[in-house]
């Protein structure tokens, strides 16, 4: 076909040689692409065209979503500088770009399901499944210092620094996670748990935690450039040997009943010590009640003694005798009998009564 699809209509129009030579046949026949703006603009199609088919099917761009870096490849070498979040092109089959997830993620060491951790499935560059940014592990067997099992679930949460993705991959590869986070901690549980008995174990849970903790991050940070941050370490669950968990259980249950007993005692302790004080408030306050009474009654005696003047005493003796008096009227056979001293009289006998019956009178 002709660079200029014009000059070959051109040359068919009435008139032409090879019109003549067909009898003249064409007529007036005219490019369908001259209303188009003419064979060039049709060669600008079909070249857009080519361009458009090559784009889509090489892809020479990548999208790095937000939690990501990209780490471009030339030729089999990584790039320093990592690709951060944003639409980046690359030059197909001479360069790649790889994207590497950044955001944290845990390792999970137990028997049991995911449970929670069921709703994300994906997997990462490594190929590692992962539910919701979490692998999960079987339990790690270790052995005490008896050289019993036991079986220990541990989650450990690290995240890996942008920074250090392309050197990560360049030096250690897409298999990072189990030679930097899964191997030290396997490596440093069964360190830790072997200088325990199973029975310390279950009391010191909070000082072995602590110091797995301690040990996975010195190992961690051991790599060039600390490339790995660890976030957490969880010591979840240790599970014991059956015998050695029933022997703990009875122990438990006996510190349990002791402690109940001595609760016990020092209730009852509490309540006698509660009665008797509430039976010395009584006595005193009984004792304060008798003693404010012999006080006022006291009191009570010194103001009389205080207003017993003679002339009053004299007062008395002539009502008292005034009453002796009346009653000799109605028994005159009755004897009176004096104090000493000229005192008023405090004894009578009725001389009728062959009883000769006294009764003592006190004022």
């Amino acid at each position: 076909m002709p660079a200029d699809m014009n000059d070959y209509f051109k040359k068919r129009k009435p008139g032409s040689s090879a019109n003549d030579n067909n009898g003249g046949n064409s007529g007036n026949f005219e490019s369908p692409f001259n209303g188009m703006g003419g064979g060039k603009t049709f060669g600008s199609l079909v070249i857009i065209g080519i361009l458009i088919a090559l784009f889509v099917m090489f892809k020479p761009f990548t999208i790095i979503n937000s939690g990501e870096v990209g780490i471009k490849v030339n030729m089999g070498k990584f790039e320093k500088e990592p690709l951060h979040a944003g639409l980046h092109f690359f030059i197909p089959v001479v360069q790649e770009i790889i994207p590497v997830n950044i955001k944290s993620r845990m390792i999970v060491y137990s028997n049991r399901s995911g449970g929670a951790f069921n709703d994300v499935r994906h997997k990462s560059y490594s190929g590692q499944e992962y539910e919701g940014g979490v692998k999960y592990n079987p339990a790690i067997t270790v052995k005490d210092k008896r050289n019993l099992n036991v079986s220990i679930d541990i989650a450990v949460q690290y995240q890996l620094k942008p920074e250090s993705a392309p050197q990560i991959f360049a030096t250690i590869g897409s298999g990072w996670e189990d030679k930097i986070i899964n191997s030290k901690v396997r490596k440093v549980v069964r360190n830790v748990l072997g200088q325990y008995s199973a029975e310390e174990m279950a009391e010191k849970r909070g000082e072995i935690n602590n110091l797995i903790e301690t040990n996975i991050r010195k190992e961690v940070d051991l790599q060039p450039n600390k490339p790995v941050e660890l976030l957490a370490v969880d010591l979840r669950n240790i599970n014991l040997p059956k015998q050695v968990q029933e022997q703990i259980n009875q122990v438990q249950m006996a510190k349990q009943m002791k402690q109940k007993a001595e609760i016990d005692a020092k209730s009852r302790a509490a309540t006698a010590e509660g009665i008797a004080a509430k039976n010395r408030i009584e006595a005193q306050g009984e004792a304060d009640k008798i003693r404010i009474k012999a006080e006022s009654q006291a009191k009570a005696n010194k103001l009389i003694s205080d207003s017993l003047t003679p002339a009053l005493i004299q007062l008395e003796q002539i009502k008292t005798q005034a009453k002796f008096n009346e009653a000799l009227r109605v028994n005159k056979d009755a004897q009176i009998f004096l104090t000493p001293g000229g005192a008023v009289p405090n004894i009578w006998v009725d001389a009728k009564s062959k009883a000769k019956q006294v009764t003592a009178v006190q004022h």
